[in-house]
C-alpha cells in the first residue's frame, strides 16, 4: 500500500463524499484540494463554483484565493457576484458548499470573526464573507478542517456560520429549511450528526487513530456510533492525482513568484 499523510486522506475522504450530479460552492484551501480531486476522478461532470463568481471551473491547478485568474480562464461562465448569491445560493441551485473554520462546536455551528470577547478579543478573525449564506442557502453543508482543542470547542466565541443551533430542530425553528451540516472530514475521523439531537457523532476512524487520539483533540464528550469502522485509505490512484495536482500548483505558484 502507497504511504500517505493524514492531511491526504482527509482530502481524500472529503473527495468521496462528492458525486457527479452535485453542484458545489468550494472554498479556498482544503475544500478546494477536496472538490478537484473527485473533478479528476469520479465525478467528471461535478459543477464547481467559486465565491468570486465563476461557474462550471476546472482549474489545472488549485488557486490562490477566490479572483485567481486560473478559475475564470477554466469556467464555464462567469457572473457578477451579486447574481451568484442571489440567484444560484439563496435560489437553492446548490447541492453542497464546503466550509472550514477557526472554531467549530458539536453542533457545527462555524465562528471564524473573532477569539476572545468581542469587543476585546484575543484574536480577530478574518470573518465570515460569503460563509453565513452559504450555511444557510446550500442543500447540505460540508466542514473539513483538523481537529485540536482550540479549534474543536464545547462553546464558540462568536456565531459566524449557524449550525444546527442548540441541536434538535433549532434550524428548522428559525425558518431555515435546509440540511445545515450533514458531513464533518477531519484529519482523524469521519464525523456526522446524530439524526434526532444532531450532535457530530464519529462514524469513521482513520487507520491508526485511537479513541484516546481523538479525546486529546476535541474539547467535548465525543459521541460515537453504534459501529464505528475504519475509513479506507486512499487508493493509489487518489494519491497519484491529488499528488499530481499539488505539484503543479506549486510548480505555477513558484512561477508567479518569479
Amino acid at each position: 500500500m502507497t504511504q500517505y499523510i493524514a492531511d491526504e486522506l482527509m482530502t481524500v475522504a472529503a473527495a468521496r463524499a462528492l458525486s457527479n450530479n452535485d453542484v458545489c460552492f468550494v472554498g479556498i484551501g482544503a475544500p478546494s484540494a477536496a472538490c478537484n480531486l473527485a473533478r479528476l476522478t469520479h465525478a467528471p461532470d461535478i459543477t464547481l463554483i467559486y465565491e468570486s463568481g465563476t461557474i462550471g471551473t476546472a482549474p489545472e491547478v488549485l488557486p490562490l484565493s477566490i479572483g485567481d485568474g486560473e478559475l475564470c480562464d477554466t469556467a464555464v461562465t462567469t457572473v457578477p457576484v451579486p447574481e451568484m448569491f442571489r440567484y444560484w445560493l439563496q435560489g437553492g441551485r446548490i447541492t453542497v458548499g464546503f466550509l472550514g473554520a477557526a472554531q467549530l462546536d458539536r453542533f457545527g455551528n462555524i465562528n471564524t470573526t473573532v477569539v476572545g470577547d468581542y469587543h476585546a478579543p484575543k484574536v480577530r478573525l478574518p470573518g465570515g464573507g460569503g460563509a453565513p449564506e452559504i450555511a444557510s442557502s446550500c442543500q447540505q453543508i460540508f466542514i473539513t478542517m483538523k481537529q485540536a482543542r482550540r479549534s474543536f470547542v464545547r462553546q464558540i466565541d462568536f456565531f459566524t456560520s449557524f449550525g444546527h443551533g442548540r441541536g434538535g430542530p433549532h434550524r428548522q425553528e428559525l425558518g431555515i429549511t435546509t440540511a445545515g451540516p450533514t458531513l464533518l472530514i477531519t484529519d482523524k475521523a469521519v464525523w456526522r450528526p446524530d439524526p434526532e439531537t444532531k450532535e457530530f457523532t464519529v462514524m469513521s476512524l482513520h487507520p491508526g487513530v485511537t479513541q484516546a487520539d481523538m479525546a486529546d483533540t476535541v474539547g467535548w464528550d465525543i459521541r460515537y456510533g453504534a459501529d464505528v469502522e475504519e475509513t479506507p485509505p486512499p487508493t493509489t490512484e487518489e494519491l497519484e492525482v491529488l499528488r499530481a495536482l499539488k505539484a503543479r500548483t506549486a510548480a505555477a505558484h513558484v512561477k508567479e513568484v518569479a
